[in-house]
This record gives C-alpha cells, sequence and structure tokens, in this order.
C-alpha cells in the first residue's frame, strides 16, 4: 500500500514501482497493465492542506477501438489533489485510494493503435490499415434517398 512521508512547511518527494496488483492489492488482470507501474511525484503543504502532484508511467496491452487490432501503447498520466491535512497520520499519508483513482480515471478515452488508424470498411470489415479494400463506402443518407429516384 502506497504512504508517502508529508514534510510540514515544504516538498517531500516519492516515487513507487511496482505492478498494479501489488501496489493497490486488487486483480488488474482484465484492465491490460504491462510490467510495473511508475509513479512520482512530491507532497507539497501549501498551509491549509497537502497537494499531492505527480506522475503515473504504464504500458497498457489493448484492443483498438476503431480497427480491432491488438496493441501495445505507453501512457503517462499527470495529476495534482488536495489531501486534508487530518488525513496524515504520523506525518505519513496513505495515498493508495488517490493513485488507484488517477490511474483508473487517466485511462484514454479511445484505445487507438495509432494517431491515423483508418478503422474497417464498413461494407466488408476489411482493415483499412493495411490497404483498400475496393468496396464502394458511398452511403446515401436515407432523407435524401427518394430523389436518388428522380435522377437529381
Amino acid at each position: 500500500m502506497p504512504k508517502v512521508q508529508t514534510a510540514r512547511g515544504g516538498n517531500a518527494p516519492f516515487e513507487f514501482s511496482a505492478t498494479a496488483e501489488s501496489l493497490f492489492n486488487e486483480d488488474f488482470s482484465a484492465d491490460g497493465f504491462i510490467g510495473e507501474i511508475k509513479i512520482i511525484g512530491t507532497v507539497e503543504d501549501v498551509g491549509r492542506c497537502f497537494v499531492v502532484r505527480g506522475r503515473i508511467e504504464y504500458r497498457k496491452s489493448f484492443t483498438c477501438d476503431r480497427c480491432l487490432a491488438q496493441a501495445e501503447a505507453d501512457n503517462v498520466h499527470e495529476f495534482a489533489e488536495e489531501i486534508e491535512k487530518s488525513a496524515a497520520v504520523d506525518d505519513v499519508i496513505d495515498v493508495t485510494e488517490l493513485l488507484r483513482d488517477e490511474l483508473l480515471a487517466g485511462q484514454p478515452m479511445k484505445n487507438l493503435c495509432k494517431d491515423d488508424c483508418k478503422g474497417l470498411c464498413p461494407v466488408c470489415g476489411a482493415n483499412l490499415n493495411d490497404g483498400e479494400c475496393g468496396c464502394d463506402k458511398f452511403i446515401v443518407d436515407p432523407r435524401l434517398a427518394a430523389l436518388e429516384q428522380l435522377g437529381i
């Protein structure tokens, strides 16, 4: 369980590097995390509370949302959260829940194998990253389909 030392009136650096399962004592096998997750940050005493800032670095395996191919990618997620001073026990803060939430909330909305992924052909389902399939992809708007019969 990740716990960090606070520095009353200053900054205290911290660093964790372990698998998601060992860091958070949970089964993350379905989430696709590969290897160790690295968390680097600082705890800063800002007077009324502590501010925990840092960066989470990890590698993830996933299915591309456009072409359905298996892919892997390195990800980095920056975070900054305030923690009440009352959460510190003997100048130590348990940041397990905060880091777990940041890791899960920092997941990309779309998992793409590459930024310019072309996806699948809507007609035959071929992966367009492998080349054009030759299908006619012109789709008539159903609201305008009657005009096509008029030759317009």
